[in-house]
């Protein structure tokens, strides 16, 4: 019997990845940690990171 594979919303890409890891309230695919972890702070791509980090802080609402 095959298990099914459970995906998550990366908070970075904004697509269902498998594997990634969770920060706080964030789940991060791997491919986006292997990317943001590379990230030199004078490259475009920092800005957008921080941006989509600054989202981390905010609590889930549930109603």
């Amino acid at each position: 019997m095959k298990q099914a594979d459970s995906f998550e919303h990366c908070g970075i890409c904004e697509e269902e990845k498998a594997k990634g890891i969770h920060l706080y309230t964030m789940f991060i695919c791997t491919e986006c940690e292997y990317n943001m972890i590379h990230t030199e702070p004078r490259e475009e791509k920092y800005n957008y990171y921080l941006h989509k980090l600054k989202n981390i802080n905010q609590p889930k609402l549930f109603s």
